[in-house]
Order: structure tokens, then sequence, then C-alpha cells
């Protein structure tokens, strides 16, 4: 099978890679910005034809975009978020209409549910900035387009190599620079819906594989909202942290107004026979792991590259 990668230098990306590269005849080609890609290509600007020119040259049978922007400005956020997936999915009915599309959506797209609601593909999206709004943006390009093609609406993502963006690698990184001293975190008492990021990668090979038409979109969480507290906690453990971590009070925008998601998977059940696998507590081991063996930062290089949330 030829597949072409987007998005492999980041979080989620890399997971995906390592995921299909094992599968059985497998031709993996990535697609990003830097000379090392297979194909060089910034979706921010470049043009339909020139995209599809390139994408008949390499006739992938299977195209996975993990790209996407957490951060930065509105404009930035739209060009990789809304308008990336746009000019993807133009140039695949282009290029290659018989391809099968795999883009990855995120939970920020419902905006607020509920406190005990679980949400489900269902359920209207109600975006309350613009990092959820561009990405329903991205996600309704390739579900209202002619391919065969489904978006992975992925929760909080977690797990070894988690973003310096993210809370589970910032944190993290903090619990390593002040094994003993206090670090100081926004409020925790949001609930989140984790799944790690291998999961995803593992949802991803399933909707690859699968013969079946899929649905358009499918929730791919752990299935249980669990509060942002459980982060720090988990995390403080897996270091055997002796310091103090102390809760400002003082949140960000998004957790204000969004307190709780609990995603539905039980449709990723069924189109795909998916469930996850890994515990939190097993991630936040495995980030503490990961974090500690590198002495570099965790952020991402690549900003078009970075995971999902």
């Amino acid at each position: 099978m030829r597949i072409l990668l987007l998005g492999a230098d980041g979080f989620l990306g890399r997971h995906v890679a390592t995921a299909l590269r094992e599968l059985p005849g497998a031709e993996l080609a990535t697609a990003g910005r830097r000379p090392s890609h297979d194909l060089r290509v910034d979706l921010t600007n470049c043009q339909v034809e020139e995209l599809a020119a390139a994408l008949a040259d390499l006739a992938p049978e299977l195209v996975v975009n993990c790209a996407g922007a957490v951060a930065g400005s509105a404009r930035h956020q739209s060009e990789v978020n809304a308008r990336g997936p746009a000019v993807l999915v133009e140039a695949l009915e282009l290029a290659c209409p018989k391809a099968r599309l795999i883009h990855l959506g995120s939970a920020g797209e419902y905006g607020p549910a509920d406190p005990g609601s679980s949400l489900s593909e269902r359920d209207l999206p109600r975006p309350t900035g613009i990092y959820g709004a561009t990405k329903l943006a991205g996600t309704l390009a390739v579900a209202e387009s002619a391919l065969d093609a489904v978006s992975l609406r992925v929760f909080n993502p977690v797990g070894p190599g988690a973003s310096a963006a993210s809370l589970p690698g910032r944190l993290a990184a903090e619990l390593a620079a002040h094994p003993g001293g206090v670090v100081t975190v926004g409020d925790l008492s949001a609930y989140r819906d984790f799944v790690d990021a291998r999961d995803v990668a593992s949802a991803v090979v399933a909707a690859a594989l699968a013969t079946a038409p899929l649905p358009r979109i499918l929730n791919v969480a752990g299935g249980r909202a669990q509060p942002v507290r459980a982060i720090a906690e988990g995390l403080a453990a897996a270091a055997g942290f002796t310091g103090r971590i102390e809760e400002t009070g003082a949140g960000s925008d998004r957790s204000a107004s969004v307190s709780w998601h609990q995603g539905d998977i039980s449709a990723a059940e069924r189109a795909l026979g998916w469930r996850p696998r890994i515990p939190l507590e097993h991630s936040l081991q495995d980030l503490w792991a990961d974090v500690t063996s590198r002495p570099s930062s965790t952020s991402s290089a690549d900003p078009l590259a970075a995971g999902t949330r």
C-alpha cells in the first residue's frame, strides 16, 4: 500500500508513522516543509494544481493528514487547520480520487458539553474559539468531499513525545527541571477525555485497513472524562516528585468555557473494531520516561505538525 503522511514531525504524526510502517507491504512517504520529506509542500500557501501534480506522481492509495496548529494567530491557525485540509481535498479529488483520506480532527470542534454527558458524532459542534472553529472547518472540508474520507475527531492526546505546548508535556518538563521545588500550574478542575497517542495511531491503522465505507466523522477518545488534575498527580507519581504543585486558580479561556468533555466512542468501535488500550497511568509513566531520556525540550520543532487537542 502506497501511503502519504502529512504532519509526520508532530506528536501524533510520529506515532502514526511508526504504526503505518509496521503494516505489511506499506510504502510510506511523508510530506512537509522540511527538505527531508519525500514531498516538500506547505499547505498554508501552495496551490491546488501544484499539489495535484505532485500527488499524481506519488499516486498514494492512502493519505493521512496529521498536520495541525494548536496555537498561534487566527490567520496562522486558519491557514493550517482550515485552508490546509481544503487544499488537500481538492488536490486529491483531481489527482487521486480513489485514494482514502484519513484526517485528524479535534474534540475542540464540539465546544461546551453538559457535565456527565458523552459527546457523539451526532452532537452539533459549537466551538468557542479560533482553534475549534478552524479545526471544524477542516473537518467539514473532508466530510463534504467526494473522497473516500474520514475525520477522526481526537480528544486530548497524551503519551511519550507530548509537546510542551500541551499541559502533559509542559508539566513533565517542569517536574524534571524542579524535582524538589514548587511547580505552578493553572486551574486543574476541568474534566477531559484523555487518549494515548499510540491508541490514536492504532485507530488510524484500523481506518486504513477497513474494507467497508467509513462514517465521515468518528470520535477517538478514552471514553471517560477525568479531572485534568489527574495529569499532575499521575506525572508527580511517575516522577517521584518531592516538591509541591500549586494551582493558581487561573486557567485558559478554553478550560473556563469548556469544563467537561467526554467522548462516546461506540461508533468507532462499530466501524473500526477499535477501542483504546492504554490507561492514563501508563501514558504518563511513558511520557515521564521519555522526557527524562532526552536532553532537549519536548516541544515540536515544526509548528505545522503539532498534535491535536
